[in-house]
């Protein structure tokens, strides 16, 4: 970080010597973490002295952004999608993220393990019966429920929804933070993608600093309402299995016991607290799979993945900007712009947290784990529970979508080894919720420690206890709802930087492409004679003639 002068007359070294005092006696760092805490605190404050206020507030505000900028999601996210593919086709491809001998940090499991978990595990369990059996019952566009024009339109509308764009989202923010952080040495913070255009600029640190509160209130707002839902969930299966109450002792006991064992991995080291985790959770969701593949209707679980994936893909452009402009939006805002926003809130955390395991992997192999691999998963995912659902008709897809936290366990409910397939969800749930939450406090303390690769465990320590402190509080209140809604609003400016961090990275890559090829040029005249040269100059001067 260069020092900040604002004149160029004798007083400017002072200035600087007194800048640089006042930076070692409140470092960036500490400014962050308190500004963010007296953040929340203001927030919660507010809650609780005029909740209904506040809420009404920020849904006025939500649905004035979704409504208003709601073609801004749909464009950009769409650009961000085609950005990670044609980095993975073009000759930036070969490009590693560190330097050129740097080798990845974990094997290709556990590497895909942690970023799938951190990313989207306890979306897929929540919803992979949820979506499509709700688009089942409920399409639009002029489709009759129950119908076969139904089912397309429930298979394709969730590959969209859970496929490429979302994992491109995190994926790009990812893959520019590992760029930036590994290649180029700068510190593992968002703002550190804007280097390019703010280095020696006098509101650099100003400018930094805003942007890394934003992404740390984003995280810690959105974790803490999954830790909250997740809860609810868990909760709502423990009720159906076993008749335990659902209240909110309940959930403070279950938030309580996830929160002990979260904690106790972050503030172990990766490799013996999150990636452990994260193997159990592929393993576990590994056997939840087979079991839906065999023990469902196996034929049609494979003939809608064929199906619908050919209908996503064939239809992915026009699927991306679908506005219904002079047509009722409220299905685009309630599902796509809504969950596009949800990607957004959460990118901080994913892509932070994927930038930090991603070391010594190129752009190519990159984009090919980060967003086709589990975005094929995903799609697989659908087809197998969704087709579950659905085959159960549309008279029991109406009544189980009636609540989204119990589809799942209903949908079981109806197959041989229902209750086993059920504990292994309910096992499944707590996995993911627990690896998400231990991810995140690890962010979190790099977020509020300058980018630091290994954060310090009482920053650590104070972040998971007070996610999981907000997660309560919210749920007495019932402001769960509320504060999902804030983090998608505070989360909103970084769905403006995007393009300005696409440029960057861009401006950085044709730079880094340049230099390369300048050195190997280098490296190749070495290796001729002087003889040689001089044949090549003689040439070059010939062809300019």
């Amino acid at each position: 970080m260069g020092s900040y002068s604002y004149d160029n007359g004798k007083n400017s070294g002072e200035i600087d010597k007194k800048t640089k005092i006042l930076e070692k006696a409140i470092p960036k760092e500490n400014t962050i973490f308190y500004t963010t805490f007296l953040i929340i605190f203001v927030i919660l404050s507010i809650i609780g002295l005029d909740k209904i206020t506040f809420e009404k507030a920020t849904t006025n505000l939500l649905d004035s952004i979704i409504t208003n900028f709601g073609f801004l999601y749909l464009i950009i996210v769409l650009v961000i999608a085609l950005v990670c593919l044609f980095l993975c086709c073009s000759s930036y491809g070969n490009i590693k993220l560190g330097k050129d001998n740097s080798k990845p940090e974990y094997s290709n499991l556990s590497w895909f393990s942690m970023l799938f978990s951190a990313g989207m595990g306890v979306g897929l369990v929540f919803f992979g019966v949820a979506e499509p059996m709700t688009h089942y019952a409920y399409p639009i566009g002029g489709i009759d429920g129950g119908t076969k024009e139904a089912i397309d339109f429930a298979f394709k509308t969730s590959f969209f929804h859970w496929g490429i764009h979302p994992w491109a989202i995190y994926s790009f923010l990812a893959l520019a933070m590992a760029y930036f952080q590994f290649r180029k040495g700068e510190k593992g913070l968002i703002s550190s993608l804007f280097s390019p255009i703010l280095k020696g600029k006098s509101y650099e640190k100003k400018v930094k600093t805003i942007i890394d509160i934003i992404a740390i209130l984003a995280t810690i707002t959105g974790v803490a309402t999954t830790l909250g839902l997740g809860a609810l969930q868990i909760n709502s299966g423990l009720n159906y299995l076993f008749n335990i109450p659902n209240s909110i002792l309940s959930q403070i006991v279950i938030i309580t016991i996830v929160t002990v064992i979260f904690i106790a991995s972050a503030l172990g080291s990766l490799d013996k607290g999150i990636k452990i985790l994260s193997n159990i959770n592929v393993l576990i969701s590994v056997v939840l799979l087979l079991m839906v593949i065999i023990l469902g209707p196996t034929i049609s679980i494979f003939n809608v993945f064929s199906e619908n994936l050919g209908n996503y893909l064939n239809n992915f452009l026009k699927i991306s900007l679908k506005t219904n402009s002079f047509g009722d939006n409220k299905w685009m805002s309630a599902w796509t712009i809504f969950y596009w926003s949800n990607w957004v809130a959460w990118t901080p955390f994913v892509g932070t947290f994927i930038a930090r395991i991603s070391k010594g992997r190129t752009i190519r192999e990159f984009v090919i784990g980060v967003v086709i691999i589990p975005s094929i998963v995903s799609f697989i995912w659908f087809s197998a529970f969704g087709t579950l659902g659905i085959t159960l008709g549309k008279e029991f897809a109406t009544v189980a979508v009636e609540n989204t936290e119990t589809a799942l366990f209903l949908v079981f409910g109806q197959y041989r080894f229902g209750a086993l397939m059920s504990g292994i969800a309910i096992l499944l749930l707590g996995s993911f919720f627990i690896t998400s939450a231990d991810s995140a406090t690890y962010v979190l303390g790099m977020m509020s420690s300058d980018g630091d690769l290994n954060p310090p465990s009482y920053k650590k320590l104070i972040w998971g206890i007070t996610q999981s402190l907000l997660a309560i509080a919210l749920i007495f209140a019932g402001g769960l709802n509320m504060l999902k809604t804030a983090s998608i609003i505070i989360a909103f400016p970084l769905l403006i930087l995007f393009p300005i961090m696409i440029f960057t990275m861009f401006y950085s890559l044709k730079r880094d492409m340049y230099i390369k090829k300048q050195i190997a040029l280098r490296n190749e005249l070495r290796k001729m004679s002087l003889e040689e040269i001089n044949d090549l100059s003689d040439a070059i001067k010939s062809i300019k003639k």
